[in-house]
């Protein structure tokens, strides 16, 4: 992950091939360039679709990675609360260690009293338990607090094609 947007200049043809490429990741780059013409009038060879594919992926326009079906793992959101005594001495292997964690799926920062926030996967809830356990006792100097939530019911597991219409406007 890096701080910097991606320096990646997107024309017509690139939001289409991210729009189709999530409404089906299985499409290959000729099955693309295919409906590229017959649904948006832009020819163009299954090669220079494979390339333009390539250079998004190296320039981190999108990220690809592998996400179990939410029946195979229990989910759950973590809620991280700081203890500001031992902050500045151990805040750092804390974040790594959620970070790079094998359960960890999603980990990001926001505000509020709950700074550090993951989405996390585990077999069973028994092992959701041993590893709230395990990192309160290598990291409770730092964490006051651990709050998790049982995430259940998914009603929504991707990424909505349209999104990628909004490319070309405003982001900040």
């Amino acid at each position: 992950m890096t701080d910097n947007p991606p320096d990646w200049e997107f024309s017509e043809r690139d939001m289409y091939i991210l729009r189709e490429l999530s409404a089906d990741p299985q499409r290959s780059s000729r099955e693309l360039a295919d409906l590229l013409e017959s649904e948006y009038d832009i020819d163009v060879s299954h090669v220079t679709v494979s390339e333009s594919i390539r250079e998004m992926r190296d320039a981190d326009v999108f990220r690809e990675t592998i996400v179990p079906n939410e029946e195979l793992f229990n989910f759950a959101l973590f809620e991280f609360k700081f203890n500001p005594e031992h902050f500045a001495d151990s805040w750092h292997d804390a974040m790594v260690s959620i970070r790079d964690d094998r359960h960890t799926l999603f980990y990001f920062l926001s505000d509020g009293e709950y700074q550090w926030k993951s989405v996390m996967m585990f077999p069973s809830r028994t092992a959701e338990s041993r590893w709230i356990h395990d990192f309160y006792k290598e990291h409770g100097d730092v964490i006051q607090n651990v709050r998790n939530s049982v995430v259940h019911n998914v009603l929504k597991f991707k990424t909505d094609p349209e999104v990628f219409t909004e490319l070309n406007g405003e982001r900040s």
